[in-house]
């Protein structure tokens, strides 16, 4: 099974486009905190990108703005 639990913060206000077939789709970014803190006592962040279709590209763009905190479970595709 291919699942990922990412909890974080949306680095930027998510934006709803259309393709040209007509779906929807929405690129956000998250700011991922790890556990531990890097050698300089800061927190280590990773930024992950996702992509979200249709449904749920709607649903993000509508209810969500950047800086608020929130949990994606998505598949994992390199």
């Amino acid at each position: 099974m291919n699942l990922c639990i990412f909890t974080g913060r949306l680095t930027a206000s998510p934006e709803l486009k259309v393709t040209p077939n007509g779906k929807n789709v929405c690129n956000f970014t998250l700011a991922v905190e790890r556990r531990f803190k890097g050698a300089d006592g800061k927190p280590v962040v990773d930024f992950v990108d996702f992509v979200a279709w249709e449904h749920n590209a709607t649903f993000v763009c509508k209810w969500f703005d950047k800086g608020v905190k929130i949990a994606v479970t998505s598949e994992f595709q390199p």
